[in-house]
């Protein structure tokens, strides 16, 4: 029960936030999405301190020197090594929840679409899944395999730019470069297929607006070839690199028993252990037909962070082989019913960070009353606050990189 507590513990502060009702006993209620104001006398939230000789406090936003989204952090350090870290965000919370159930059908899947905009896929198929499961609905078995595509080409893109990211902090150019351009490549061959590089409005209630026929098959065939080839030698470089190497590993740990405490999710708890993927655990769509391998690491530090990631690229490229290279037939689509009154339902999609949840309620009228969405962030930004400890405050960004989080994700 302890650890399960520790685990709801976020989840709790969110809803003292939203309702005022207070968890019995909760160790250390702090502001989800309240940036300048907290809920026991809407005074400002006073953050946590370590009191001691040399200890000095070092704060970081919300207004960054570069081109990244806002957000809060207060470093507590003794000298360069990092005792404590509180991350503070909200500062971009766009309703997008409430604006959900007062929207037509047809705007409420560009909001879906504008959670985060490096999951674009994920979110539209957890919405769209939620949707047909009220409307008793079924997407075909090729519609079903198309979304799995369209996930898996989402995920590649997304890893390779994370790998970019992380060769840019160690100094690291050359992959940088080139995991960059492979990323272009990728996001380029989602374009041919939907018109946009980043799948919006591939994923539509009931299927897929569009599908493959055999010049994109081939297209994918030769562009995932090409891909995975020079992939393999940029990987290569930068994991037999001793300099890169020395930079990655026992950098920002974060130990099985912390990720278990913390309820981390997706790539995050796949690197200190833990064996948790919705396409497995809670296999949906064509992942219910075919399975992507999805591997752990236990070191739980950058290097196994950023190794899943070129692991589950090579995962998902096989995934997409066998996927192009055996489509079903295609069929009529399935027309939308009418949502069913007074339900409740949650579904379940595996992004490339992790686990991401829609909950949707209907009301008398077959109306959605209210929605919820979980991105993996809102769990996962307390693994990089855990990953920093101990470690010098200049390994902050690199330890921030391999998490890769979603500060609009995680404000909605």
């Amino acid at each position: 029960m302890h650890s399960f507590k520790r685990v709801t513990n976020y989840f709790e502060c969110e809803l003292y936030e939203q309702t005022g009702i207070e968890p019995e006993g909760h160790p250390w209620l702090r502001p989800v999405r309240s940036s300048d104001r907290w809920r026991k006398n809407g005074a400002s939230y006073a953050f946590y301190r370590v009191e001691g000789e040399e200890v000095h406090e070092v704060g970081v936003g919300p207004v960054h020197a570069g081109v990244i989204e806002p957000g809060h952090f207060r470093f507590q350090c003794h000298g360069e090594e990092i005792l404590h870290l509180e991350v503070q965000l909200g500062y971009q919370h766009r309703g997008v929840t409430k604006l959900l159930p007062q929207r037509k059908p047809s705007q409420q899947l560009v909001l879906v679409e504008s959670v985060a905009g490096d999951s674009v896929i994920a979110n539209a198929t957890a919405f769209c899944s939620a949707i047909e499961a009220l409307a008793g609905v079924s997407p075909s078995l090729r519609e079903q395999a198309v979304r799995g595509i369209a996930a898996e080409l989402e995920r590649v893109a997304m890893h390779l730019s994370t790998l970019s990211g992380i060769a840019t902090d160690i100094g690291f150019a050359m992959p940088a470069a080139a995991f960059g351009a492979l990323r272009t490549s990728v996001i380029n061959l989602t374009a041919e297929i939907c018109g946009s590089r980043f799948g919006r409005g591939w994923i539509i209630p009931g299927g897929v607006r569009f599908d493959l026929d055999l010049a994109l098959i081939e297209k994918v065939r030769r562009v995932l070839n090409e891909v995975i080839t020079k992939f393999s030698d940029i990987e290569a470089l930068v994991f037999n690199s001793p300099s890169a190497l020395a930079r990655l590993e026992e950098t920002g740990a974060v130990t099985e028993e912390q990720a278990r405490a913390a309820g981390l999710v997706g790539l995050a708890a796949r690197a200190s252990g833990i064996a948790c993927d919705a396409r497995s655990d809670f296999p949906y769509g064509i992942y219910r037909y075919s399975s992507v391998v999805s591997p752990t690491l236990d070191s739980g530090d950058v290097y196994a962070r950023v190794k899943l990631r070129a692991l589950e690229i090579r995962n998902s490229i096989q995934f997409l082989v066998e996927q192009i290279e055996n489509l079903p037939g295609s069929k009529p689509k399935s027309p939308l019913k009418e949502l069913a009154k007074n339900m409740f339902v949650i579904a379940l999609t595996e992004g490339h960070r992790g686990e991401i949840a829609h909950v949707l309620l209907t009301d008398a009228n077959g109306q959605i009353s209210h929605i919820t969405i979980k991105d993996p962030s809102f769990q996962n930004w307390h693994g990089l606050s855990l990953a920093v400890r101990e470690n010098g405050i200049s390994d902050f960004p690199l330890c921030n990189k391999s998490f890769d989080l979603s500060y609009a994700g995680h404000d909605l």
